[in-house]
């Protein structure tokens, strides 16, 4: 029914055009004991998200792309945060030039965009919060041989609840250099620098100017479709740079290896997770900050916690996880989560990277737990629906630090594409 509007010509050639594309979503998010009973109450609230994007080629070397966003939070106590609620703005606005289409090429775009590399640990578009993430700058993009490199110097947009009210971050620079070579026997290789200048940073040790390196390599390997296969995901990353005067050394490792069978009933799918990250030694090395910085990190890093619970700094985590194909195009999965922090001089970091739960001279390395499920149904190649539900179980660390409850969460969603 959308095919009318995949392709409308601007001229009789052909090679003008337009494509015309949308979204509505909406989420019903029910929180209880958010921050382990920081918010000792049941949280309930309705999210909206309204996308329409024109994508206009005038012919094959110069394109312009726009995209409306509009999200909307309603009944939340405490009033809607920056990830709620934006009014009306642009999600993208960029001109787009380049050599046009061949085994090679490059093009150059510049305005408001997104970005989002690899697995979505660092560079991410925020899909699980309601309002995405964009940023204004440059980005040059080229195609050489089997490698598809891209690099882009930018601000990240700060989402102000009104209309068109938009303005990039002057606090923070971010800027990189991002390649991936196109598979070879399915496994694909990434490498790539990222820099990060933030005029105010915050950690457990406090707060100062901070300019961050980040140097790091990811390989793998796509989830069987045809036969019965193993897949993987590792990454690794080494962080440098300074913070206020002291310097900054930071890493993490992640990995997930899964083995599908699509042959049998159900064509499950059985995954292991297994991830550290560095936290900081302020007592042990005062002129060094060691807590590791997740970037701008995908919205549901841990899966079905969403926006909620911890995040992918200073931490271990084990994270088995097992998913199935039911017939009428209903997908299911169980994971459990079981977290650690990696220092114990460190706190607990919010996704985004807020600290949530500082050490307060706890020697308890055991975060919690959280065993959590997910239920898709896609009904048409438009139309899907949702439901998640996950507990996290407070460990000794939250219990010394106090309050220590356990948080729970579910959502229902519903959404419409085209």
């Amino acid at each position: 029914m959308w095919d009318p509007v995949k392709y409308i010509p601007l001229r009789s050639s052909g090679d003008w055009y337009m494509t015309i594309g949308g979204e509505a979503r909406e989420v019903w998010e029910q929180i209880g004991n958010d921050n382990w009973g920081q918010q000792p109450y049941m949280n309930g609230y309705l999210n909206e998200r309204y996308m329409v994007s024109f994508d206009l080629h005038y012919g094959s070397h110069v394109r312009t792309f726009f995209e409306l966003k509009s999200g909307l939070n309603s009944f939340r106590a405490g009033g809607p945060r920056p990830i709620d609620e934006k009014k009306l703005d642009f999600q993208a606005a960029f001109l787009e030039l380049g050599t046009g289409e061949g085994p090679n090429w490059i093009r150059l775009r510049a305005g408001r965009q997104e970005l989002e590399y690899g697995s979505g640990r660092l560079i991410d578009v925020r899909e699980g919060p309601n309002v995405r993430l964009s940023f204004d700058g440059f980005k040059v993009m080229a195609k050489v041989n089997s490698w598809r490199i891209e690099g882009f110097a930018m601000r990240p947009d700060l989402d102000k609840p009104g209309f068109f009210d938009n303005a990039p971050d002057h606090q923070v620079a971010f800027w990189g250099l991002y390649a991936t070579k196109s598979p070879s026997n399915k496994v694909s290789l990434d490498a790539y620098y990222l820099g990060l200048d933030r005029k105010r940073a915050t950690f457990q040790r406090g707060t100062a100017h901070e300019l961050r390196h980040t140097f790091g390599a990811r390989l793998s390997r796509p989830i069987a479709t045809e036969r019965p296969d193993w897949d993987f995901d590792y990454e690794a990353l080494w962080q440098f740079g300074t913070f206020g005067a002291a310097n900054i050394r930071a890493w993490t490792v992640a990995s997930e290896t899964g083995y599908r069978v699509p042959r049998v009933v159900l064509k499950p799918r059985f995954s292991f997770k297994a991830d550290i990250s560095s936290g900081d030694h302020p007592k042990s090395e005062p002129n060094t900050l060691g807590t590791f910085n997740a970037l701008f990190p995908k919205g549901n890093y841990f899966g079905v916690l969403a926006t909620t619970g911890p995040g992918p700094i200073n931490f271990i985590d084990l994270h088995p996880k097992v998913e199935g194909t039911f017939p009428h195009n209903v997908t299911a999965s169980f994971d459990w989560i079981i977290q650690w922090r990696q220092s114990l001089e460190d706190g607990v970091y919010a996704v985004p990277g807020f600290l949530i739960r500082p050490a307060d001279g706890s020697r308890a390395r055991f975060v919690g737990h959280r065993p959590g499920i997910e239920v898709r149904w896609q009904v048409n190649p438009h139309l899907w629906l949702q439901a998640d539900y996950g507990i996290f179980y407070a460990g000794r660390f939250l219990r010394e630090t106090q309050p220590g409850r356990n948080l729970n969460y579910w959502a229902l969603w519903a959404g419409y594409k085209f």
